[in-house]
């Protein structure tokens, strides 16, 4: 689902001839039911799991079937994304340190927009709040779209979003970024400094999305599985293919998959532990 369905379908076309064998790329919603499809799978290497951070994030808000660290076998990453921090261009602010510092002289009077309870960009900015100590309210609403919106329209004053959906309007002036939620400074945002290195040290957030098999998969399986994949997202074409569409392809081992996870997973649920948040 989501930008698994794209990330997939190109794999796939890279794959099927080495392996010899045809892939069928199977849209389910985002979230859990994607992964509840593969948890119940036999693991033999014939099914398989694209999915971005909703699928180890929902674990954390409700209870589910499965644990992702526990009853998948990682494979590799396919690609990653900071994400970007916005503010209305009437905010007096040019930098994080501007913003914690106007946010901490007047708490509860910014708002943040974001596609809802749960999502990234909610977690993303509570992450944000929890670390500078600042209250920003939460406005969520039904989808990317209208989140930009209410930010362009100075209904609400900042939003930690897809630097694909705000860029555009960073350039036309309707919006001032700030800073990149990655650890260090992104090509998909050229010349932005990160959150971390202007006014808030070790904050840390990437869009990812990864490739999982069943646990239990043996290992050779998951090592060629590993190989061809990393080979397709290490072609030059393929490589300029996502990043014109706002990431960039990883590739590497399961191991450093394994880490990327285990990392947010640990970040997020101390930020949902904090705030008391669950969808049961």
């Amino acid at each position: 689902g989501g930008s698994g369905d794209f990330a997939s379908r190109l794999i796939a076309q890279g794959i099927t001839g080495p392996l010899g064998q045809q892939l069928i790329v199977d849209n389910r919603p985002t979230g859990v039911i994607q992964a509840e499809a593969v948890y119940k799978a036999p693991p033999d290497g014939y099914t398989l799991l694209v999915a971005g951070g909703s699928v180890w994030i929902f674990p954390l808000l409700r209870k589910t079937v499965y644990d992702v660290q526990r009853d998948f076998a990682p494979i590799t990453m396919i690609e990653r994304a900071p994400l970007l921090l916005a503010v209305h261009p009437s905010l007096p602010v040019k930098s994080v340190k501007d913003l914690i510092a106007l946010a901490k002289a007047r708490p509860g009077e910014l708002n943040y927009s974001t596609t809802g309870i749960g999502s990234s960009f909610h977690l993303s900015a509570e992450l944000f709040k929890s670390m500078a100590g600042v209250n920003f309210v939460h406005i969520a609403y039904s989808g990317s779209g209208t989140a930009v919106s209410a930010l362009i329209s100075g209904e609400v004053q900042l939003q930690i979003g897809s630097p694909t959906a705000l860029t555009e309007h960073v350039k036309s002036g309707r919006l001032r970024a700030l800073a990149v939620s990655s650890a260090e400074p992104s090509v998909l945002v050229p010349g932005m400094p990160t959150i971390a290195a202007s006014g808030l040290p070790g904050y840390e957030v990437l869009g990812i999305t990864g490739l999982w098999a069943p646990a239990k998969t043996p290992a050779a399986i998951i090592n060629r599985l590993n190989q061809e994949v990393s080979r397709v997202l290490n072609s030059a074409e393929v490589k300029q293919t996502f990043f014109n569409r706002g990431s960039e392809t990883v590739g590497g081992t399961p191991e450093q998959l394994a880490a990327a996870i285990q990392a947010d997973v640990i970040r997020m649920s101390k930020v949902v532990k904090d705030i008391g948040l669950r969808l049961d």
